[in-house]
């Protein structure tokens, strides 16, 4: 009797909107990839492309399985397909009956099981579906639905869909901190602080160095971000890295909000060890060779005992879990900088240590990453600037 795993995923970009699906067939006693399937499904929301990579699973696995007696275990980072294809959640949308019960008369009744497992244990599946979506991108096919349905996910920061347990459909929601499958995330409203002497002359300016103080045109640009949050009204609680230019920051929004403030060391800048207050050219003249394998390794650490980025990303992570299980379901802004900011961007996007040199990140820029309770993550906005415009 042959034992296969079947690894699906399903997305959509906009939940309805442009969505995909991609499986595979691993063979359970070598771990050898025997089949994969991926399909552009044109408009349609996250839990039917859920659904529809399930299904493709499992007919792939049925068709290598001539004897009619394999069993199949199937891994998911979807929760509401995993637990209603388990029995332990019922099925009320009228879009997902149908397609539970053809993926349940695949196999006969007891050959298949069912495990959930987190996104980044199924990146395989994620890539399958993803580059369906991308293909049919990049070829046209998704029309003007699709690209409005883009649009309008730029402007609102929305997630919407069947909700996990009782299945309510839900309209996609303006602003941070929209609804999802799984509940209301931990959304992180993610601001760098205002300018400082040091940032317009490009400076390293980390964790190590003089703990500048805003100037006048980073206290204007914390106000601005104020009033934009002010206006927007779902910031529920501020936390802030311990540095002086955050706590500034954090303290002139605070006031405009109503809010305390709680400082968290673990969102403080990277220390840059020799190279605080240089340019990149001056560390470049001092200090060509070390300059030269920090930017070839994120385990390498600046001159003089600064920090790796590997290192940084181990502490963000380590707050980032800390956070989101404190304000679970709650909108949080994070005080912090540039490369804690784009840490959380590029773990959220499971984006390789080099992207961090590929991202913008201005002075008092609002970015927002959401947190699923299933272990998923959405990155809603980067580097939005238009609060500083006059």
């Amino acid at each position: 009797m042959r034992e296969f795993i079947v690894e699906a995923d399903g997305g959509s970009r906009g939940n309805p909107g442009p969505a995909g699906y991609g499986a595979l067939v691993l063979d359970a006693a070598t771990g050898e990839t025997l089949a994969e399937a991926a399909e552009y499904l044109g408009t349609a929301t996250n839990n039917v492309a859920e659904y529809r990579g399930l299904l493709a699973g499992l007919r792939a696995a049925r068709a290598l399985d001539p004897t009619d007696t394999a069993t199949v275990h199937v891994r998911m980072d979807s929760k509401l397909v995993v637990e209603q294809m388990s029995g332990r959640w019922k099925i009320k949308h009228p879009d997902l009956k149908p397609l539970a019960t053809e993926a349940a008369r695949v196999f006969p009744p007891g050959r298949v099981t069912y495990e959930w497992i987190p996104r980044e244990r199924n990146k395989r599946a994620d890539r399958l579906a993803n580059g369906a979506m991308d293909g049919a991108m990049d070829a046209g096919t998704e029309g003007k639905a699709a690209s409005d349905a883009r649009a309008a996910r730029a402007v609102a920061g929305t997630a919407g869909g069947e909700t996990a347990g009782d299945e309510r459909s839900a309209a996609p929601s303006v602003g941070w901190g929209a609804p999802a499958d799984m509940g209301a995330p931990a959304t992180f409203v993610l601001l760098r602080h205002g300018e400082t002497p040091l940032t317009p002359q490009k400076r390293f300016s980390g964790s190590g160095g003089t703990d500048p103080s805003l100037s006048e045109a980073g206290r204007d640009q914390a106000e601005r971000a104020a009033a934009l949050l002010s206006r927007r009204g779902t910031i529920e609680a501020i936390v802030t890295s311990p540095l002086t230019r955050t706590r500034e920051t954090a303290a002139i929004v605070a006031a405009r909000l109503g809010l305390d403030v709680t400082v968290e060391d673990g969102l403080r800048e990277t220390d840059f060890g020799a190279w605080e207050g240089l340019t990149f050219a001056e560390a470049r003249d001092r200090h060509p060779d070390d300059l030269n394998a920090w930017l070839a390794s994120p385990d390498v650490a600046p001159t003089g005992g600064g920090e790796s980025f590997t290192a940084t990303a181990t502490r963000i992570a380590a707050t980032r879990d800390k956070l989101v299980a404190a304000y679970a379901g709650r909108t949080v802004l994070l005080v912090t900088h540039v490369t804690p900011i784009k840490t959380l961007v590029r773990l959220a996007l499971n984006a390789p240590p080099e992207s961090l040199f590929r991202m913008e990140l201005s002075a008092a820029s609002l970015s927002a990453v959401a947190y699923y309770a299933d272990g998923n993550a959405s990155v809603r906005l980067l580097n939005d600037t238009s609060h500083l415009r006059p």
